[in-house]
């Protein structure tokens, strides 16, 4: 299986040119590496390729690296149905460099750039309506970059009289609890309700 996704990475290098700078096969999967500037070509060669027929769109998402210049990984999954085969398509970019859009090429992939978009801050030029998906109208940041603070100081709310969203101040439900995280078969500290009836069965 290894050695036939090996030779398909090559046979897709091969044609594609600069567009692919390389691949690799791990855990049965093809994963390329392109370039962001090619991506509606890649993906239309995958597609169209008698040798690929990669013609069902899985997925797109990102992976935030803060640390580098061009942060993101921006991912691709696609099936061959026909061949009984899955590649994964890695291009990077950065905050402020958008990628186009393979909306062309997969329909199935709007609502996924614009998830992407919503929550990575990732844009992609020419999707039809790159709207937040997931996140409230005027939401700030994206929850899923790894910088994204942990807790907020307002909560979105549906308040039906007013028929609108509306912010307040975040407030705790509960106190916080502490927690002494025993295996109930270590025993407790304390005693728990119905602990007499074993002690008393034990004594007679």
């Amino acid at each position: 299986m290894d050695d036939t996704l090996r030779e398909l990475g090559d046979a897709i290098v091969a044609a594609l040119g600069g567009a692919v700078s390389g691949f690799a096969v791990t855990f049965g999967q093809l994963t390329l590496d392109a370039r962001a500037d090619d991506i509606v070509a890649v993906m239309t060669f995958l597609r169209d390729d008698p040798r690929c027929q990669f013609i069902s769109f899985i997925d797109v998402t990102a992976v935030d690296w803060p640390a580098r210049a061009r942060r993101f990984d921006v991912v691709y999954h696609l099936l061959s149905p026909k061949l009984n085969r899955r590649v994964r398509v890695k291009i990077t970019t950065d905050e402020a460099t958008p990628v186009a859009s393979i909306v062309g090429v997969f329909p199935g992939a709007e609502w996924f750039e614009r998830e992407t978009y919503d929550l990575y801050g990732v844009l992609f030029v020419g999707h039809p309506d790159m709207r937040r998906l997931l996140t409230d109208y005027g939401f700030e940041g994206h929850p899923l970059r790894k910088d994204f603070p942990l807790t907020g100081f307002v909560e979105v709310r549906w308040d039906d009289e007013l028929k609108r969203v509306v912010y307040n101040p975040v407030r705790l439900a509960q106190e916080f609890r502490n927690f002494d995280f025993l295996s109930p078969w270590e025993g407790t500290d304390y005693v728990l309700p119905g602990d007499e009836k074993a002690k008393r069965a034990n004594s007679e």
